[in-house]
């Protein structure tokens, strides 16, 4: 090894350590959080209920704070290995899982709830959460929404843009408003 890759080697070290470090601290509130987390920014953390930060997850919070959110009662789970990038917001009310290795976007959004009732004198009630369960492998792009109730499947793929509204199988491309499969993924790719 040349002392200039021995020079960049310890720099990327630096970084990385100053990265765990910060999640750390910043996720402090955090019920558990795994080995090697790393944190660039500074994230919105609020945990009433249950939240798990698996190990290797990686998180950006530098050009819009990521908003990570348990209310009581609700389960954040963030497995082993996913990305999750700045100006995503998360919240569970009930269960948000996102399965290990999944790569989330720039805004992306994930709540299984919707807050308030949609009629005029119900709007200060709490309707039912549903969970919303990202299983391995899942790749949202920038600004996808998904809403409550929602399951994607392993290795599946969303579009830029998309809303979530109902399950999307195993394997997929989709995208829209409301997101559609527009593709499946071959097995042996």
């Amino acid at each position: 090894m040349t002392l200039s890759q021995v020079g960049a080697r310890l720099a990327t070290l630096w970084q990385d350590g100053r990265a765990v470090l910060a999640a750390r601290w910043h996720l402090r509130a955090a019920t558990h959080v795994g080995a090697w987390v790393r944190l660039w920014g500074r994230p919105s953390v609020r945990n009433w209920g249950t939240m798990i930060i698996g190990d290797r997850v990686r998180l950006t919070s530098t050009l819009a704070p990521l908003e990570l959110v348990a209310s009581e009662g609700g389960t954040l789970e963030i497995c082993a290995g996913t990305y999750i990038n700045y100006g995503a917001s998360i919240s569970a009310s009930l269960l948000v899982r996102i399965g290990p290795r999944c790569s989330l976007g720039t805004h992306v959004i994930l709540m299984d709830s919707d807050f308030h009732q949609v009629e005029p004198e119900r709007r200060n009630e709490l309707p039912e959460a549903a969970p919303v369960i990202l299983q391995e492998n899942v790749w949202l792009g920038a600004r996808v929404i998904v809403l409550k109730g929602v399951t994607i499947g392993a290795d599946s793929v969303i579009g830029a843009g998309s809303v979530v509204t109902h399950d999307i199988p195993p394997r997929c491309v989709a995208a829209g408003v409301p997101a559609r499969v527009i593709r499946k993924l071959d097995s042996d790719a």
